[in-house]
């Protein structure tokens, strides 16, 4: 497998409840759940393509039957399985170190309980990394962190979640920093290694389009589909071609959310994109999964960060702040 050409695509498998809680909804406290319809659906996709992925995996779903059943679905599949935090919570940075510890450890005991092999790899919700996190996985033997969404919209999205959504004045603060800051757009689109005195930790980036520093993922990629399906088309394309000419190996994120609509979860109503038919979802999703298969070896976010690390091949070492 050649590093330039290495590729990864992951799946973060946020429920229903999640995003209803982020949206200030208080019927997530029931924690209403799409798994039963999402998970086939992924299976499905994934399975047509004959491509493994990795599944970050909330812990408050997998200490549950259907969360439990979709950790041994994707694991006895083969598919790795990552860290996603316990409450998905998009506000790590308001955290302190002892909620920090419950977040990851919580979610990893779950995830081996259910039947998967430890997780290696964590991704915080929301893209809300902080020092203290790193160090934390550090210590907890993690071998990568991919949460880091090098982009300047983080504030631009957050201002539009805030007008779509009833926060109170608590909540809004709790969401400051949701998405997080301009600061971002500096963060480099190419895995690294953070390095600490107690170990290191690579960081496998989520990929925005280089240079203009704008999202890649699929919930974007969906936006622009229900703007102009030929419009987000070819922005992919545009951002292949960028990527292999800026030598960067696209680590691709989709949700649940890219591949069901309305008919599948009507209280995801307000989510962009859900206006969309899954069938044409789907169809989508499938086209730009085989586009980075054409273009890259693609593989799970593990495999990606394996392959950097690689002897022989020189990632780029920062110290951890």
């Amino acid at each position: 497998m050649n590093s330039s050409t290495i590729a990864s695509v992951s799946v973060d498998l946020d429920n229903v409840w999640s995003y209803l809680k982020t949206h200030g909804d208080p019927e997530w406290e029931a924690r209403p759940s799409y798994l039963p319809v999402a998970v086939p659906r992924i299976v499905e996709l994934f399975g047509e393509l004959d491509q493994r992925t990795t599944v970050f995996v909330i812990g408050a779903d997998a200490v549950r039957d259907d969360g439990a059943d979709a950790v041994s679905v994707f694991s006895g599949l083969g598919h790795e399985i990552g860290n996603h935090s316990f409450e998905h919570e998009p506000w790590l940075q308001r955290y302190d170190a002892a909620q920090l510890a419950s977040e990851v450890d919580r979610t990893h005991e779950a995830i081996v309980a259910a039947g998967a092999p430890a997780p290696v790899g964590f991704r915080a919700p929301g893209y809300s990394h902080t020092p203290e996190l790193f160090r934390l996985l550090i210590e907890r033997g993690y071998r990568y962190d991919a949460s880091v969404l090098p982009t300047w919209i983080g504030p631009l999205a957050r201002y539009q979640h805030f007008r779509g959504a009833e926060l109170t004045d608590e909540q809004r603060e709790d969401r400051a920093d949701l998405f997080g800051g301009f600061g971002q757009v500096r963060r480099s689109l190419h895995p690294h290694r953070m390095s600490t005195s107690s170990g290191d930790l690579v960081e496998l980036p989520v990929t925005t389009l280089p240079l203009a520093r704008v999202p890649v993922h699929g919930s974007y990629l969906v936006q622009l589909y229900s703007i102009s399906p030929r419009l987000a088309r070819g922005y992919f394309l545009a951002a292949v071609r960028m990527c292999r000419l800026r030598g960067v190996g696209m680590s691709m994120l989709i949700h649940p959310t890219d591949l069901l609509d309305g008919r599948d979860v009507a209280e995801m109503a307000f989510f962009p994109g859900m206006g969309i038919r899954a069938e044409e979802k789907n169809a989508f999703m499938a086209w730009v999964i085989r586009t980075m298969q054409a273009n890259f070896d693609v593989v799970g976010t593990g495999d990606h960060v394996d392959a950097m690390s690689a002897p022989g091949v020189s990632m780029p070492a920062v110290e951890v702040g």
